[in-house]
């Protein structure tokens, strides 16, 4: 899976080995999950509408989050990294990642290149981890 804003990639484990196995390479990487919004859960409660499973985790690696926060304030706005686990209609596992380098490109000017290409390269490695 690659599109102008994410990438992941299709996984041979269960849902829930998935959502350990990509916490825990996230914290290899110094990223803690922040918030866990069970999607599937909200729409049955809300709407009474089943759906396979989908979780969104917010990642976040407090160095980094702190340097980009300390080279533009408002960057809060595009934290944190935003971690997709989905199971899909037949069964596959999904993990998806937003793309920094891609979300980061709408913060002109403020050196925050360099910083997003950091990061998606530890997603990357989070990603090669599965």
């Amino acid at each position: 899976m690659k599109n102008g804003y994410g990438f992941g990639k299709t996984v041979n484990v269960s849902f829930n080995d998935a959502i350990d196995r990509v916490t825990a390479a996230l914290q290899a990487e110094g990223f803690g999950i922040l918030s866990d919004i069970d999607v599937a859960a909200a729409l049955k409660k809300k709407l009474n509408k089943d759906m396979p499973p989908y979780r969104i985790l917010g990642a976040c690696n407090p160095p980094l989050a702190d340097r980009a926060i300390g080279m533009e304030p408002s960057i809060g706005l595009l934290l944190p990294c935003n971690v997709l686990v989905r199971q899909d209609a037949g069964g596959a596992v999904h993990v998806e990642f937003m793309d920094p380098d891609a979300v980061l490109k709408l913060v002109e000017g403020s050196g925050i290149d360099t910083l997003a290409h950091d990061v998606r390269q530890r997603l990357e490695r989070v990603m090669a981890a599965l």
